[in-house]
């Protein structure tokens, strides 16, 4: 079978790779070294899947249905399998082992070096924003707390203050470039420079957290997948939730409304105080906004800015 990655994948990972990186190219042959050593057989590519990994339906040779994803190292793939493994299930997605107590070690150690991930099967084509939005918003808030746990001792994660002083440096350099959206800019680095100073808090997050990433599962009926893992404080983790929906939020009249309405409730929802919630949420969608705007996807930057400017 042939392991083509969809569209989807391409354009992403097209839009950060470095120069001369080959991984797309070479992601066939890896899948295929990767289904071989763990003697699964593939039902499909999951499409349109991520932007950032290749997802296989497959199953085991016990024919237990389960997820193989692999993903380049820029993906930061042995930091989700660490996260994972803390986490052990509790919501999120299980990480399988191998198929046998040979295979296991094996496949743990190319893993390791290829960016694979065995995982339990979930409902890949229903996530909980399938929910109407209220009921969308307090499922994916209720699995999110369960994720937020004292990160292990035998990892080191990257920090949000880490994470966000290279997203900060790409902003400051964009902003030089593009004078229309320095004044964001200077006002996310502003409010980042401010919550980074005294973060109340370290626990290991999701880090790219939103509706689309829990899906429904037969061991609970929500759980959350494709950590991009980090250690900080929790109202980074839920910024993001903030402006799920976000096209629907612009094309409503008082959509401005409802996002303070939102911070507001997701903040005392989760024990999360409301103004960082509100300075983290306007940092990443300035930070996902330029870096849109930079890579020419202008409908996604213009989105983006505008719910920006209404924090």
């Amino acid at each position: 079978m042939a392991f083509e990655p969809p569209q989807r994948l391409v354009r992403a990972l097209g839009e950060t790779a470095p120069e001369g990186d080959a991984w797309l190219e070479q992601l066939p042959e890896a899948a295929g070294r990767a289904v071989a050593l763990r003697e699964l057989t593939v039902e499909r590519v999951q499409v349109p899947g991520g932007r950032s990994s290749l997802v296989l339906l497959v199953r085991r040779a016990d024919g237990t249905p389960a997820v193989l994803k692999l993903a380049p190292p820029r993906a930061r793939p042995e930091a989700e399998r660490a996260a994972l493994a803390h986490w052990g299930g509790r919501g999120a997605v299980q990480l399988l082992s191998g198929n046998s107590e040979d295979s296991a070690d094996s496949a743990d150690s190319a893993d390791s070096a290829g960016g694979a991930l065995l995982l339990e099967r979930l409902h890949p084509d229903v996530s909980v924003r399938s929910l109407p939005e209220a009921k969308a918003l307090l499922e994916a808030a209720g699995t999110l707390r369960r994720l937020w746990v004292e990160p292990p001792g035998d990892f080191v994660f990257e920090t949000v203050a880490a994470r966000t002083a290279r997203q900060a440096e790409a902003m400051r350099a964009s902003a030089e470039r593009d004078p229309e959206v320095a004044p964001l800019v200077t006002e996310a680095l502003g409010a980042r420079e401010a919550l980074v100073a005294d973060a109340p808090e370290a626990r290991l997050l999701h880090g790219t957290f939103r509706q689309s990433k829990v899906l429904a599962g037969e061991r609970m009926p929500w759980l959350a997948v494709g950590p991009d893992p980090v250690v900080g404080e929790c109202a980074f983790d839920l910024a993001r939730l903030v402006r799920d929906r976000v096209e629907d939020l612009i094309a409503s009249p008082s959509g401005a409304a409802t996002t303070r309405r939102r911070v507001k409730r997701l903040a005392e929802s989760l024990d999360v105080d409301q103004e960082r919630l509100r300075g983290w949420t306007l940092f990443r969608a300035v930070e996902s906004g330029v870096r849109a705007r930079r890579v020419g996807r202008v409908r996604d930057a213009e989105l983006l800015l505008e719910f920006a400017g209404w924090l």
